[in-house]
């Protein structure tokens, strides 16, 4: 682990200790123990549907005689997520499990390195709309609120950055064949012969219609989020619209976005969620509840995904697989 990484870690886990100092340990705790067990549940059973969508999301990118099995994609979304939420490495880490996971699948090396990347760029596509939608409220509801000027400004920096930004990461991928090749052979050796990266990518963006359905199911995705939220929200005990609360989460994802360098946004979730429970009419220890349950959420859910991912690579290795 680089050092840098390791400050990161440690700085969010003191601050999430001074947020539940600050607010109270009793509060918190009192806010947790309403949902229970059963709360969690429900969260862990709403998450995995997500999970559907965002494999349907991936899938519906590739052309039909390249597609694997639904539950392939399942697996290795899944392990992609985990490996950023409850391990110290980057998203990009587990984009690369992911892809290689569908080559022990059976994929071609070159579609799995194609796929994840042009899949991480419609799941941006649809950020930057599930952005705009908090951007919106806050722009209206906000106004004259203490932080929210903050809050508005650096979401429209984001959207003002997220479409050059895509931009230049299509183009990459579609035109930058030499530099394209060289990151996806150092992330996936087995791609050796059989057909290229770009021609891979190329198959990929060709198909307008393929990107647009890939990019709407991520959008139904984002603000199913919103929804999870809200049943957080209402197992904490909280009372909010299932309007507003798809808003904070459009809201506490472009905070999210604005420290992706620190692991899994230890720290940056849980402050995120204590300073915008009060703009939304909650107190901030339900909105730190709410973002402990995630993260209790995260590890139910990531644990076993991480053991199945590890099963499979002692599978190959066994069997003498690359």
């Amino acid at each position: 682990m680089k050092w840098g990484v390791l400050v990161a870690l440690l700085a969010g886990l003191v601050a999430i200790a001074w947020l539940v100092w600050q607010i109270g340990f009793a509060a918190v705790a009192a806010a947790i123990a309403r949902a229970g067990f059963s709360g969690l549940a429900l969260l862990c059973l709403l998450q995995l549907l997500v999970f559907v969508v965002l494999a349907f999301a991936w899938r519906e990118l590739l052309p039909r005689a390249v597609r694997r099995p639904l539950r392939d994609y399942f697996w290795a979304r899944l392990v992609r997520d985990s490996i950023a939420e409850i391990s110290p490495f980057s998203p990009v880490g587990g984009m690369v499990a992911a892809g290689r996971l569908m080559i022990l699948k059976g994929m071609s090396p070159a579609f799995a390195a194609a796929s994840v990347a042009a899949d991480a760029t419609t799941e941006a596509m649809a950020q930057a709309a599930f952005l705009a939608f908090g951007l919106g409220l806050g722009l209206t509801q906000f106004r004259g609120m203490a932080h929210a000027d903050t809050l508005t400004h650096a979401m429209t920096a984001l959207l003002l950055l997220a479409v050059p930004g895509m931009a230049l990461l299509i183009m990459l991928q579609k035109r930058g064949a030499g530099l394209a090749e060289k990151m996806a052979a150092r992330f996936f050796p087995q791609m050796q012969g059989g057909i290229s990266f770009r021609a891979a990518a190329l198959a990929l963006y060709d198909s307008p219609a393929r990107l647009a359905v890939s990019a709407a199911l991520h959008l139904l995705a984002w603000t199913a989020s919103g929804i999870i939220t809200f049943v957080a929200i209402r197992l904490v005990g909280g009372r909010i619209s299932l309007f507003d609360a798809v808003a904070l989460e459009a809201i506490l994802c472009a905070i999210r976005s604005v420290a992706m360098f620190v692991p899994a946004a230890i720290g940056v979730q849980e402050a995120g969620y204590a300073m915008l429970a009060p703009l939304f009419g909650l107190p901030a220890e339900m909105g730190l509840a709410v973002s402990l349950l995630k993260r209790a959420r995260e590890i139910v859910v990531g644990l076993p995904a991480l053991l199945y991912w590890q099963s499979v690579e002692v599978r190959t290795q066994v069997e003498g697989a690359p």
